[in-house]
């Protein structure tokens, strides 16, 4: 099946020409929101311009060199979004990160080989399951099965090995937690939180950060303690 909408109407977080081709590829239904993440096609074809035309794109999926969270990607509809990881075989031998620059657009920045097997994942939800264990989702739509008792709580990040969804860090989100804006005025800045503020209303909760400026909380991605566990900047316009 394909997914297609019109250029003009693409999301404004899509790094695209607003002129040009009448129709554009849409992201299917996956692990993002449609106004979160980008096709595969477009990353390889108008981001990265990596190939020249989609067919060019079908034959680079079809070698097996293109891998989305550690997995070889066969969909170019797939929609990439924050934190995943795309990495190419040789002869590229190259990895990136999905991240978001100061214009809360999509961008990818280039990270280290080893670090193409990690990634930091957003605790979404979490709810008792049978057996005695809790269900935590993750902002990539990721469901991990953890043990009733673990520290896990909505807003925290985990950092998770690609693809097999081990756990090998958590990063709660509290005051003094090293956290990256995905949303709002300061997007993709780094700040360091310096209160929760929970209200008891049907207005969200918010984050309040010691450089002096405060958001959602569903915008606010902790990223580490005192340095961010991967790369996220390099390369961004800050």
């Amino acid at each position: 099946m394909t997914f297609r909408l019109k250029r003009r109407a693409a999301p404004r977080a899509w790094t695209i020409p607003r002129k040009g081709t009448k129709w554009v590829k849409r992201p299917g239904p996956g692990p993002h929101a449609q106004d979160q993440s980008m096709p595969l096609l477009m990353v390889l074809r108008d981001l990265r311009r990596i190939v020249a035309s989609a067919r060019e794109a079908s034959q680079l999926v079809r070698s097996g060199a293109v891998r989305v969270d550690g997995k070889v990607a066969k969909d170019l509809d797939r929609g990439l979004g924050l934190m995943d990881t795309l990495s190419f075989g040789a002869p590229l031998d190259a990895h990136y990160r999905v991240v978001k620059d100061r214009h809360d657009k999509l961008v990818l920045v280039a990270i280290p080989a080893p670090e193409s097997t990690v990634k930091l994942g957003r605790v979404r939800f979490k709810h008792a399951v049978r057996a005695g264990r809790i269900e935590v989702t993750l902002h990539d739509g990721r469901n991990l099965l953890v043990e009733r008792g673990t520290p896990y709580k909505v807003g925290d990040s985990l950092k998770i090995e690609v693809p097999s969804q081990k756990v090998v860090g958590h990063f709660p989100l509290g005051p003094g937690a090293l956290a990256y804006v995905a949303g709002g005025t300061h997007v993709g800045e780094l700040a360091r939180v310096d209160r929760v503020e929970v209200r008891n209303s049907s207005q969200p909760n918010l984050v309040h950060f010691k450089e002096g400026f405060s958001t959602i909380k569903e915008y606010v991605f902790v990223v580490g303690e005192k340095a961010p566990e991967v790369t996220i900047g390099e390369g961004v316009d800050r």
